[in-house]
């Protein structure tokens, strides 16, 4: 199991979401790191309510960033915080979450000599949504920051698990398949898609985290990928027999694949493998512990 090998003070972004509230957990397990987390005075921390008590938290919208900077020196920035966009929401409020909060985390670490700044990524195409191509320009503009502080991207493909919001799609999958609902309209589903379950996700991160010492000021980029590449027909009808669901209809064709799709998304694991890093759960594994079976 990968461990920070000295203590750090560590500022993470979205720890009341799903990816950030595990990894949150994740480094709470270790002794001696200081965890700053930010959040909107209404956010809802049920995912994390058990462990509150051991992180320092700071309401976005009633605090100063720069007076949290002013206040801890941290050794690492981790920015987990996003918007999928997926309710009906303006591109302003997607390009406020997931490129000017983020250019203000890093110009503030930057100022404030903080030497490791973490970002998280996607594999989804730039042209697929204005969540997508939010992404990828902050990727453009961080690499801008290479000069001074170590700059990690993480660019993750498609992960689930129990506790997910119910709108990414595995989730979705799961809940209408348990209520049985009628039929689910899809596409074909013929993409094929790199499916890695959430604790997986969160060891890449810790290896990451564990190599930081030996790098020099610069950009790295890892894809964390590698779990099970399959189809979305098959994740569906695999999710469907599990389940023992033998009434809902599984409607392949009923919808139009999104234009720029992907067909067959690929990505290199090599630079997160050569630090010792694999996925460990294989699909009905995942599927199995986030069905609860």
């Amino acid at each position: 199991m990968a461990t920070l090998l000295t203590p750090k003070t560590i500022l993470i972004t979205g720890a009341t979401g799903y990816l950030g509230s595990n990894l949150t957990r994740r480094l709470l397990e270790e002794d001696g790191h200081t965890i700053v987390a930010m959040k909107r005075s209404f956010s809802n921390t049920h995912r994390v309510n058990d462990v509150s008590s051991k992180i320092q938290w700071f309401n976005l919208d009633d605090t100063e960033l720069s007076d949290v900077f002013a206040k801890y020196k941290f050794d690492v920035v981790i920015h987990c915080a996003t918007d999928y966009g997926r309710k009906e929401v303006n591109p302003l409020q997607i390009i406020e979450a997931n490129l000017i909060l983020p250019l203000r985390l890093l110009e503030l670490a930057n100022n404030n000599n903080v030497p490791v700044f973490i970002n998280t990524d996607t594999m989804l195409d730039k042209r697929i949504s204005h969540y997508s191509l939010s992404k990828k320009h902050f990727r453009e503009w961080m690499a801008g920051y290479d000069k001074k502080m170590v700059l990690i991207n993480m660019v993750l493909s498609h992960f689930y698990g129990p506790g997910d919001d119910p709108t990414k799609f595995v989730s979705f999958i799961k809940q209408q398949l348990e209520e049985e609902v009628p039929s689910i309209p899809l596409t074909k589903g013929e993409q094929i898609r790199d499916f890695v379950y959430i604790d997986d996700i969160v060891e890449a991160f810790m290896v990451v985290l564990g190599s930081i010492a030996e790098r020099k000021a610069g950009m790295y980029e890892f894809q964390v990928c590698g779990g099970s590449r399959i189809s979305i027909k098959e994740l569906v009808t695999t999710l469907k027999e599990m389940l023992k669901n033998k009434n809902t209809k599984l409607d392949f064709g009923s919808l139009p694949y999104r234009e720029f799709e992907v067909m067959d998304e690929q990505g290199d694991n090599s630079d997160l493998s050569a630090l010792g890093w694999q996925a460990k759960y294989k699909l009905r594994e995942g599927l199995s512990l986030l069905i609860g079976k």
